[in-house]
Parts: C-alpha cells; sequence; structure tokens
C-alpha cells in the first residue's frame, strides 16, 4: 500500500509513520523539512508549507490513501485536496474529541455525538475555536471523497515524543514521589491513549479501507486522575501522597483535569471492534519516563514548577 501523510515527523505522525513501515508500507511524506528532518532517512519527502498554502509538490504523483495529520484549519485541507485531486484512493483526516461540546455528554457517548457548529476561518487556535475548525475540516473531506473519507478522533494521546506535556507531567511529578497537590477530583475519570494505539489504529483502517469516524480512546480499563498518578508512582517506584488543592488560581488546562467529566468517558466500542489495541497504562507511563530522561527533563510547559508547587502545598499546611 503507498500511504502518504501530510506531517509524519511529530507524535502521532511519527508513530502513524513507523507503523506503516512495520506493515511493509511504501510511505511518503509531506511536511516543511523543519521538524524532524533528520527521521525516516530514505523516504519520499514532498517539501511544502501548509500555512502558505504551497502544495507545488504534491502535483505529481499517486496513492492509496494519504493520512492527514496536520490539517487544523478548513483551507488547510481544501488546498490539500485540491492538489492532490482524484490520485489518492482514500483520505484518512485526524481530527479530535473537541468537535464535541462537553456539555451535555452522557458518559459512554459514541461518535454518532452530535458536533460543535463548524467555524470556516479563524487565526487562533484555541478552546473556542479549534473544535469548531475541526468540525469544518471533517464536512470538507466528507463532502469531497465521501466514502473514501475516514474520520479518527483521538482523545488525549499519551507516549513518547509528546510535545504537549500533558501527561508528561504527571509521569515526571509522580516519579518524584511525596505530596502531590492536584487542582481536582482525584475521583475525575481520565481517557488517555498511546500514540501507538493511534497509529495501529489508522494503519488497520486503510488496510481494511474502511469508511466511518472512529474514537481512539482508551486506556482499556477506566481510571481515575488519582488512579493514573498512583500507576506512574508505581512504575517509578515511588510513593505519592495526593493532596487536593483549591482550583482557583490554577492555570487553565492543567494537565488532564476537565470539569466535564463524560468527556472523559466515551465509547472506544467502534474502534476497538475495528482492531485498535489498548497498550496496558504501565507500559505507556514506563516508556514516557524513560523518553523523558533520556531527553534531560527539559522544563514543561504545563502543570506547577517544583516550586510553585512546593509554595502551595506549604500555605495550605500553614
Amino acid at each position: 500500500m503507498k500511504i502518504l501523510v501530510l506531517g509524519g515527523t511529530s507524535f502521532v505522525g511519527r508513530a502513524i509513520v513507523e507503523d506503516a513501515l512495520r506493515t511493509g508500507a511504501d510511505v511518503s511524506l509531506f511536511h516543511r523539512g523543519r521538524t524532524g528532518a533528520g527521521l525516516f532517512p530514505g523516504l519520499p519527502r514532498f517539501i511544502g508549507d501548509r500555512d502558505t498554502g504551497d502544495y507545488e509538490a504534491l502535483r505529481e504523483g499517486s496513492w492509496d490513501a494519504v493520512v492527514d495529520v496536520s490539517g487544523f484549519r478548513p483551507r488547510d485541507v481544501r488546498q490539500a485536496m485540491d492538489a492532490l485531486g482524484d490520485r489518492v484512493g482514500r483520505y484518512l483526516f485526524i481530527s479530535s474529541h473537541a468537535v464535541y461540546e462537553s456539555a451535555g455528554l452522557a458518559p459512554g457517548s459514541t461518535e454518532d455525538t452530535p458536533r460543535r457548529e463548524p467555524l470556516q476561518d479563524a487565526e487562533v487556535l484555541d478552546n473556542q475555536t479549534y473544535g469548531r475548525l475541526k468540525v469544518a475540516c471533517e464536512d470538507a473531506v466528507l463532502a469531497r471523497y465521501g466514502a473514501r473519507a475516514t474520520i479518527v478522533r483521538p482523545g488525549k494521546v499519551a507516549g513518547p515524543y509528546d510535545p504537549t506535556d500533558t501527561f508528561t507531567y504527571w509521569v515526571r511529578r509522580a516519579a518524584r514521589g511525596g505530596r502531590v497537590a492536584l487542582p481536582a477530583d482525584p475521583e475525575q475519570p481520565v481517557q488517555v491513549v498511546d500514540s501507538r494505539d493511534v497509529a495501529r489504529l489508522v494503519v488497520q483502517l486503510l488496510a481494511d479501507d474502511r469508511p466511518g469516524a472512529f474514537h481512539a480512546v482508551g486506556p482499556a480499563e477506566p481510571v481515575t486522575l488519582g488512579g493514573l498518578i498512583g500507576t506512574c508512582a508505581q512504575v517509578a517506584g515511588t510513593e505519592v501522597e495526593i493532596v487536593q488543592v483549591p482550583a482557583d488560581g490554577v492555570p487553565p488546562m492543567f494537565p488532564l483535569v476537565r470539569p466535564h467529566w463524560p468527556s472523559q468517558q466515551r465509547s472506544p466500542a467502534r474502534a476497538r471492534a475495528a482492531g485498535m489495541p489498548a497498550t496496558p497504562l504501565e507500559r505507556t507511563a514506563a516508556d514516557v519516563l524513560a523518553w523523558d530522561r533520556e531527553r534531560g527533563e527539559p522544563p514543561l510547559q504545563r502543570g506547577f514548577s517544583p516550586e510553585e508547587e512546593r509554595a502551595l502545598l506549604a500555605r495550605l499546611s500553614g
């Protein structure tokens, strides 16, 4: 199978390329040549820039499938489809659970849950625009390719090479042990999916030429945020004491903290039936811990710094 990946050198895209190569697929990459330029030597590369609409490199060639990992605005997707035309068999778009409104969701919600109103353009990607832009992207792919369109909606993805620091924060924090400040209820359900499970689902859907929308969520067994932190500590060989702290003054989008619990209880049934595996949370945590240590544990963008956490816990104790 000939697969073109739009992206493919950062996190989820990287995992998809690795899994596709494992199956013997003939993979080509389209990217700017900046991130991960040294990855996958020998693979055909088409250099362009979605931000400027430069798809000239894709004017020739044909593929059995394209995986769009890097489409965030409808214009990105439409320009790519215009460049590729009918020279691709299946168009698989990596979307997001942000296409759904959090309010009103019920536990076990499926891919048929009503989505948010589409948004055709916005320069800033934030909580108000990101999900609605993804809705419009999905609509554009479905309108162009119909039964040759596939939509994968990952939840919070975890694994090595994660640039968001979301899961990495808790892995690193649990590895330090001791009293852990948590600005949320420890009983909050949380869904994280290993990047390699998302990749396996994507490649299997292409192999099966399967249309439709699929929730890529994990882990296999329901877990709470407190349980996730405990698992990370167990993997690291440490002991932790979770201290629930007030959410007042805490930075928005604190790692894995979500006020709407049903948004972390979506059904993975359709994706599991299509072949998505379930990497144990322990393995994901262990692999992230090893990767984080190997890269030298650089400062994280999210969560409390060690100094902030110590000061907060000291204030509460005093």
